[in-house]
């Protein structure tokens, strides 16, 4: 079974699959709707072979489908038939909960995707939560995303930023009670001397973690992402 990756993001649509694991970029940004993002990653995947697809989305999912616009991309992306566009077997998921599946290893694990905006979710024993914790209020009236978002790195400087992140991350692992924490997303590779319960993860994963989404021990979890 060949599997085609699409991890969508505010800034690329990254799109890889089990022959070509290695993501092209497509850029996205606040124009990019799903039409567009769909014609696109045919385009740049003509030739390509792969039964099934897989797509990370940045919001909220249920049922394989998103369920609310995102907020660093255009509009129509809810309601827009996936279906008929690709034409192949789909299943959706948060973008940061494919990003956790693919660098999950045992226990509770916290992940925090530190992009364009903050993705998170959680992973209980093997079993995938999607979180929404981005636009929850933090301080001053801000949200955690517009302090370890893009935005709150190019405000506020690197110092400023690492030392939010860390303080973000004591909080939601002491209110998740987690074992772990995985720090994924473009900027997580900023961070420095971070505690040995805190990894940053891979690029890789969410591409595996689309791949996951296919297998045998994961798809009765996946059907209620």
């Amino acid at each position: 079974m060949r599997v085609l990756v699409i991890d969508i993001g505010g800034t690329n649509v990254k799109v890889a699959s089990t022959d070509t694991p290695v993501p092209i970029k497509i850029p996205s940004g606040p124009t990019m709707t799903a039409k567009s993002m769909c014609t696109q990653v045919l385009a740049a995947t003509k030739g390509w072979r792969y039964d099934r697809i897989s797509i990370g989305y940045p919001g909220p999912v249920v049922n394989h489908r998103p369920i609310a616009e995102p907020h660093n991309l255009g509009e129509g992306w809810v309601g827009f038939d996936y279906d008929k566009a690709f034409g192949k077997p789909l299943r959706f998921i948060n973008d940061a909960a494919m990003q956790a599946l693919g660098g999950y290893k045992s226990g509770r694990m916290l992940f925090l995707g530190t992009g364009t905006g903050l993705g998170s979710a959680m992973i209980l024993d093997g079993v995938v939560v999607p979180l929404e914790l981005a636009h929850l209020p933090y301080k001053k009236g801000h949200t955690y995303e517009e302090y370890i978002g893009a935005a709150g790195l190019e405000h506020r400087g690197k110092k400023r930023w690492r030392r939010s992140v860390l303080d973000i991350i004591e909080l939601l692992q002491k209110a998740m009670v987690c074992d772990n924490v995985l720090l994924g997303g473009g900027n997580a590779k900023l961070m420095k001397k971070l505690p040995p319960h805190i990894v940053v993860g891979s690029n890789e994963n969410a591409v595996k973690g689309g791949f996951r989404l296919w297998e045998d021990l994961t798809s009765k979890q996946a059907a209620k992402l």
